[in-house]
């Protein structure tokens, strides 16, 4: 089999341990917490050296969410009047700042240093999209505290954090714009995604060039509890303009798409040079395990629209983005990523003769 292969590269989360899902939604004591996410971040970056992928990460399982992190420990924080609706019924809940300044309560290169520790892959860690957190500032405003200083502060803030994970040592840092697809719902006009795309961008200016081919972009239209907040909006809404974002890797979901080599053309058309196109070949919403195979297939379709040399595979989404989603077991999530791996080798095979 050829050793040369196209790029892949997990999400993120990985569903944690039952025993440690229990802790986070107990209120549990913090040192037992920290004990058992310990435990479980050893384990999980184990069990991702053994599925052969070339860049891990820790499966998130010292944070609370992929979301909230960033709010941990800050006081000036309430209950905001915001929540993310998904199809099942289910919400998330956004936070209301209620006073400036804005920083970050914890930043993720401290799971970067946790998890370069245990292992000597490289190591992928994912970050908050700032086009989110804007949400949590008042519609009424703060008396103080303008929006324009919020928005400053909250860019350095995310520039700050991106820097610090590649000097703790990452090799990816993925932001997480799952965001982007709702912004269509939250602002049919399209000023907030917009927004969004300008903003990610005065972050990416503010992090050292050179680590700016290494910067990713996550896209989809949610996943927890295996449903979704945006699915019924138009992908390519969306992927007309992604790619205005000034990042070197983009992670697209795809596999859960019902007209996959749709979103396939589009991104061909849209995806910039320099840019790599890391296609979702795996659905993390349903309990079925690929098959190597469709996995294979689902690459080959790609390379029809996509350069060799701008096309990478990965997983729709996180499979547990908080640590209360109990959908998929830890035990699927890892076959689906050794599948991924498996069918990512066969496509080599082919077309990196």
């Amino acid at each position: 089999m050829s050793t040369k292969l196209l790029p892949t590269e997990p999400v993120g989360s990985i569903p944690r341990p039952e025993s440690l899902q229990k802790l986070y939604t107990s209120n549990a004591d913090k040192n037992l917490l920290k004990q058992e996410s310990d435990t479980a971040t050893k384990e999980t970056i184990r069990k991702f050296e053994e599925t052969g992928s070339p860049i891990i990460t820790d499966g998130e399982q010292s944070k609370s969410s992929f979301f909230s992190y960033v709010f941990e420990g800050l006081t000036n924080l309430g209950s905001g009047p915001l929540a993310i609706g998904f199809v099942d019924g289910h919400q998330r809940q956004l936070p209301l700042l209620l006073s400036g300044p804005f920083r970050y309560g914890q930043y993720a290169d401290k799971f970067v240093t946790q998890a370069k520790k245990l292992t000597d892959k490289p190591i992928k860690v994912s970050v908050m999209s700032v086009n989110a957190i804007t949400l949590i500032y008042p519609a009424d405003g703060i008396a103080g505290y303008s929006r324009d200083e919020f928005i400053k502060d909250l860019v350095s803030e995310a520039a700050k954090e991106i820097t610090l994970c590649f000097k703790a040592g990452a090799e990816t840092v993925q932001i997480d714009w799952t965001e982007g697809r709702l912004s269509f719902k939250l602002d049919p006009s399209g000023g907030f995604l917009n927004e969004g795309i300008k903003l990610i961008n005065e972050v990416i200016a503010q992090v050292p060039k050179e680590y700016h081919s290494r910067i990713g972009l996550h896209t989809c239209p949610g996943g927890d509890h295996d449903s979704t907040h945006s699915a019924d909006v138009p992908y390519e809404n969306l992927l007309s303009r992604i790619f205005e974002v000034n990042a070197g890797r983009f992670y697209l979901q795809l596999a859960s798409e019902a007209n996959y080599e749709a979103g396939l053309k589009e991104i061909g058309k849209n995806l910039r040079k320099g840019q790599v196109a890391y296609i979702g070949v795996i659905d993390p919403l349903i309990d079925q395990v690929e098959t190597a195979e469709q996995v294979r297939d689902r690459i080959l379709l790609a390379a029809k629209y996509i350069p060799l040399d701008q096309l990478g595979s990965t997983d729709d989404c996180g499979f547990s983005p908080f640590t209360d989603d109990l959908s998929t077991s830890r035990d699927t999530a890892f076959n689906k990523i050794k599948a991924r791996i498996a069918g990512n080798a066969l496509a080599s095979e082919i077309l990196l003769k």
